[in-house]
């Protein structure tokens, strides 16, 4: 260690140098950084419900799907049809659009005297003006399941201007054109975006707002925080510049390997400013600590002592984070692992390489000892903190210990009450925009969630058809599916028209000659392919249950089963069999990654310090504070999603480094004094500083998230600022205790 310290010392301006342009070349590439929000996108592909949820989605325009709620009393007022057509018009002749489809331009089959009429349910030239012509649109809309339900609310008071963009197009930048129009019309009636088009492009909104707002304040936040800790310039601006060129670093590197940033990578910089301050903290502290030598020989000893701590404490960070490659079931999970962890290992770097580097070259002036010490003592934090907690580690160890084991109890029974959620919806306020639009979908549309029933064979043939039929009739059964549709509607309602009732014709050619009628059509492409060989019946799931949608799930895997054949063969997908199978990945994904940390931590914490047991006495303060969390969450209602799965991982991963720290700290005063009570009050009042300060730097940091626009990344910055406090004072407090009870014989 002494030799390292000693390299770092004399190649100091080097490290600098290096430092700066890489950052420079790095920092650059962070002008093409993109934003994607698009959680289909993220589903893997591997998975067989999620690839074929994209497949379906890319083939029929569904992944591309937007819609705008035009809500008012009474839809069937000639200006509100007038609106309703302002929209439809305004959006068809924007670019990127591929189809439209609204209550004025929807396809509409008739009969008459004169034989059958394919045409549009309004005529754009000639809107119903009078009472009696409403009134007849009204009866007509409602009598037809292909519009009640599905493009005008049961109760009359809303409908859907649907829109489909190409695929070549900027989804983000059309999606901002068609709210922008939207609003620039100023029509009387309230307006709501939904689709995932919509919902992309407002989340990518959130995640740019945040990172402008939300970092800045960390920033002086923690600026604070570390001013009023060590007193100086040097102490606010080296961890501060450590985290952020480690930021810039793992930014540019997810731009140049092709990474965009997701709803869960958005909060890396956050991880980052946090993490890396803390690792200089120590530095810095230890620094101080040596400085009544010379300014070269305080660097030496301190680097001599802390190298193998901090280096220790960033590998069991990086392992927790490392731990959500395996298990994760959204992509975006296993990216914001390795980025985070690759993050880290560059703030340990850096604090370990680049601070030494920068105070080397600096003058440090000489302190006398005798000074320092009486600063100690007469510091806020000795006298209010650190004085009583050593006093009462050594007069009341026991009671210590069976107040943490009281807790453990009581938080054991909070697990019980956590639930699971997979809902995007959560991540908007009550109050938001978006979350209102989906309330609407839900009570008058019944929902947002598409389930897509896959027919590969011959679109034509009587005998799919038929199927076809056969399967919306049994899915309808379910109380949570509504309106269902696919070609097969289309071509027996055409039948019925002709007089021939509501069915499919059992010859082929008279099904050739139904769907020459339709040819053309723009709503063909939501239900059948240009070679006529798939085709889907396309319908919404109201209930966000998850219970509802494994129901619902084996109920339509049994039917597929027995009916499924070689000439067609039929598929089952949807959001809610996603979310189905990303339930049961949330609870895989936290079980895995905690346990692989837990693991890998204890192995290696008991390689390096030589003893197993030291191993495990340093995870268990941060594996009681993750038991407390988890009580937390479930007293509080706090549910565990995509984003408060990362929570216990990062909790373990950040929070075992208190534990290093102390045991680090009291094996060397102990080995020195072999004074069990002088080696305690020591830890306390050396590491137990830079500890404390440390929780004061990453909770702060963490709990700017409150301020976000997404509730589950409210509810993760809360969860890690409490998990910090736990693991602070479980390594203050249990860890100390266990030391003492296991050194008291020697």
């Amino acid at each position: 260690m002494d030799k390292l310290a000693q390299s770092i010392f004399k190649y100091r301006w080097v490290t600098i140098i290096a430092v700066i342009l890489l950052t420079a070349f790095l920092g650059y590439q962070i002008k093409d950084l993109r934003i994607n929000s698009d959680v289909i996108s993220a589903l893997p592909d591997d998975d067989p419900d999620a690839a074929l949820f994209k497949e379906i989605g890319s083939k029929f325009g569904g992944n591309d799907m937007g819609m705008i709620i035009l809500e008012t009393d009474n839809i069937f007022k000639t200006e509100v049809l007038q609106h309703v057509q302002q929209l439809t018009d305004s959006i068809r002749m924007m670019d990127g659009i591929s189809s439209v489809s609204s209550l004025t331009d929807i396809i509409d089959i008739k009969g008459d005297d004169y034989g059958i009429e394919i045409g549009k349910l309004v005529d754009e030239w000639d809107l119903p003006d009078t009472p009696e012509e409403l009134d007849k649109l009204k009866q007509r809309v409602f009598s037809k399941d292909l519009y009640r339900g599905s493009i005008v609310s049961e109760d009359g008071t809303a409908t859907l201007i649907i829109f489909t963009i190409q695929d070549e197009a900027d989804i983000k930048s059309v999606a901002n054109s068609i709210r922008e129009k939207a609003e620039s019309l100023n029509l009387p009636e309230k307006l709501y975006y939904i689709g995932s088009p919509m919902l992309v492009t407002y989340i990518s909104e959130l995640m740019y707002s945040d990172l402008l707002r939300l970092i800045p304040v960390a920033f002086i936040l923690i600026a604070i925080v570390l001013y009023l800790s060590f007193n100086s310039k040097r102490g606010v601006i080296l961890p501060l510049l450590t985290a952020a060129i480690a930021i810039i670093w793992t930014l540019g590197i997810m731009v140049l390997f092709g990474y965009e940033m997701s709803m869960i990578s958005n909060n890396i910089p956050i991880i980052l400013l946090a993490v890396g301050s803390a690792y200089s903290i120590h530095v810095l502290n230890k620094i101080n600590y040596y400085r009544e030598t010379d300014g070269k020989r305080a660097i030496f000893l301190a680097l001599t002592y802390i190298i193998i701590p901090v280096f220790l404490a960033a590998i069991t960070t990086i392992i927790g984070f490392i731990s959500f490659i395996f298990g994760a079931y959204l992509t975006i999970i296993k990216d914001f692992g390795i980025f985070t962890a690759l993050g880290t290992l560059f703030t340990c770097l850096l604090s370990l390489f680049f601070v030494p580097a920068i105070i080397s070259s600096l003058s440090l002036k000489k302190v006398k000892k005798k000074d320092k010490n009486k600063e100690q003592e007469k510091s806020v934090l000795s006298i209010y903190l650190l004085i009583p907690l050593t006093n009462l580690l050594h007069k009341h160890p026991k009671y210590i210990l069976t107040a943490w084991s009281v807790l453990i109890l009581i938080s054991i029974g909070g697990i019980f009450l956590i639930e699971r959620s997979v809902d995007i919806q959560e991540y908007f306020k009550k109050d938001n925009p978006t979350r209102a639009a989906e309330n609407i979908m839900i009570n008058k549309f019944g929902g947002s969630k598409p389930i897509y029933v896959l027919f590969r064979g011959d679109m034509q043939s009587p005998e799919v058809l038929k199927l076809m039929i056969e399967t919306e009739k049994y899915m309808e059964k379910s109380p949570d599916v509504v309106s269902t549709q696919s070609v097969a509607d289309l071509i027996a309602e055409i039948n019925n028209v002709m007089g021939e009732g509501y069915k499919i014709p059992d010859e082929r050619d008279k099904i050739e000659q139904l769907w020459f009628l339709l040819d053309g059509n723009d709503i063909m492409s939501r239900f059948v392919t240009d070679e006529l060989d798939e085709g889907i019946i396309l319908s919404k799931f109201v209930s966000p249950d998850n219970k509802a949608k494994k129901i619902f799930a084996n109920y339509m895997n049994a039917f597929i089963q027995n009916h499924s054949s070689e000439d067609c063969n039929i598929q089952i997908t949807g959001m809610p069999f996603v979310d189905v199978t990303m339930d049961k990945s949330l609870l895989k994904s936290q079980m895995g990654s905690l346990s692989i940390a837990i693991f890998f931590v204890i192995i290696l914490v008991g390689l390096i310090m030589r003893s197993l047991p030291k191993g495990i006495y340093a995870t268990l303060p941060i594996i009681v504070a993750i038991v407390i969390l988890f009580g937390v969450m479930g007293y509080a209602g706090i549910s565990l999603n995509i984003a408060t799965v990362l929570v216990a991982s990062v909790a373990l991963g950040i929070g075992i480094d208190y534990s290093i720290h102390v045991i680090s700290y009291f094996n060397y005063s102990f080995k020195i004094s072999r004074d069990l009570n002088k080696a305690i009050e020591d830890t306390i009042m050396i590491s137990g500083r830079a500890i404390v300060i440390n929780v004061f730097s990453v909770s702060g940091g963490f709990l700017v998230l409150l301020f976000s626009e997404m509730v589950p990344l409210q509810h993760f910055g809360l969860l890690i600022a409490l998990s910090m406090v736990g693991s602070s004072l479980g390594a203050l407090t249990l860890l100390p205790v266990i030391l003492i009870l296991e050194n008291r014989k020697k």
